[in-house]
């Protein structure tokens, strides 16, 4: 019997914000670069930064990906998820949303990683977002707003 090669599996922990003004959720449209070649409707999310929290990561993330200054009300859930990466192998993903609600947009807007924002009533955001399992987030996120936390 030959032996089974043991794959080794790297995790990154990301964490991210899904932001809603009066009845509309914001949805984030990607840029395309050599990493990421195709563009995908997605809620602000990004990696931890040395240092910070999950909480202070969400925030800084909706500046920079979405445009805007945002509380964070409750956590919504953590998601996990695997990918595969050409100079890494298979990564196990863990990304943490909270539920925020907007303050006041940024003067100058997005960062680079984003090439477009646009604010949605629920059914819209959901069948524009890219990924079901962001879907599902911002399902969650409207079920703990109807709650009336």
């Amino acid at each position: 019997m030959g032996k089974v090669k043991q794959e080794k599996i790297i995790r990154e922990f990301s964490s991210g914000g899904v932001v809603f003004k009066k009845n509309k959720w914001l949805v984030t449209k990607s840029s395309v670069s050599d990493l990421y070649p195709k563009a995908v409707w997605r809620l602000p999310k990004g990696w931890i930064d040395e240092g910070e929290t999950l909480e202070e990561t969400a925030i800084r993330e909706v500046k920079e990906e979405g445009g805007v200054e945002a509380k964070i009300i409750d956590k919504i859930e953590t998601i996990k998820y695997f990918y595969s990466s050409s100079g890494k192998g298979r990564i196990l993903k863990f990304v943490t949303f909270f539920l925020m609600e907007w303050t006041k947009d940024l003067i100058g807007g997005f960062g680079d990683e984003t090439s477009k924002t646009i604010w949605l009533p629920f059914e819209k955001a959901y069948k524009l977002l890219s990924f079901s399992s962001e879907k599902q987030i911002l399902k969650e996120a409207k079920e703990i707003l109807t709650r009336g936390l």
